[in-house]
């Protein structure tokens, strides 16, 4: 009732229904992106653009220059160009061959392009070089990647973040939603249950970053069947 009176209002004061339903949207938008996160970033993809001329004539000048590199290749990845990413990291990892962080890059590129044995093994050999590389974040994009083919491999994968990082809701969600495609409702319940209540007790700096995954699971966890009466 709050946004047909809201609209109605808006359409009242700009006498144009299409101007009201296109300001209406700029509200929740920019109201999304300040208290929630579930909208994209709409000039993220401007900046990205920028920073990345900037960084191709760098090592147009300096093809060594490693750090430059490295962004470009996480700038890469942030717009899903997996394939062009790796041979950046793959440069980046002569250079910083101890690195754990650049195996989880590559790691990741792999299982976005398919090639999930080979994204496994290099993400598992970053975990084993740093149990603790990225807060766990390996696992729980392994659990992503392998939920459709393998749910228990996922579930084990997400178990494993959760040791790591209890306090994300998004690894509770994602738990909730494979037990769920196991019709295992009990467990799923539990597991967006879990992450509401970790959102509730997370410091206010905390929340902006999880209130989004929160929200999903308050939703999923209506649409659950209810647990079966004794």
């Amino acid at each position: 009732m709050g946004k047909l009176f809201t609209f109605g209002l808006l359409w009242y004061i700009l006498g144009n229904p299409f101007l009201a339903l296109l300001l209406l949207f700029l509200i929740a938008y920019f109201l999304d992106r300040r208290f929630i996160g579930l909208f994209p970033n709409a000039i993220r993809p401007f900046q990205i653009a920028a920073r990345m001329r900037k960084l191709k004539r760098s090592l147009e000048l300096n093809p060594h220059h490693t750090s430059d590199r490295l962004e470009m290749a996480r700038l890469l990845m942030e717009r899903k160009k997996y394939r062009e990413a790796l041979p950046h990291l793959e440069q980046c990892l002569k250079a910083i061959s101890d690195s754990a962080q650049i195996r989880v890059d590559i790691g990741l590129c792999r299982l976005k392009i398919g090639d999930l044995d080979e994204g496994e093994r290099w993400l598992q050999d970053a975990l084993e070089r740093e149990p603790r590389v990225q807060y766990g974040e390996p696992y729980l994009r392994l659990a992503e990647a392998f939920g459709p083919l393998d749910p228990d491999k996922a579930i084990d994968y997400l178990e494993r973040f959760r040791s790591i990082h209890s306090s994300s809701c998004e690894g509770y969600y994602r738990l909730g939603r494979l037990y769920g495609k196991l019709d295992r409702v009990p467990e799923s319940r539990d597991a967006y249950e879990e992450a509401i209540e970790i959102y509730r007790h997370l410091p206010r700096y905390q929340k902006r970053s999880q209130r989004a995954w929160a929200l999903r699971s308050s939703f999923r966890l209506g649409l659950a069947p209810s647990r079966p009466r004794n």
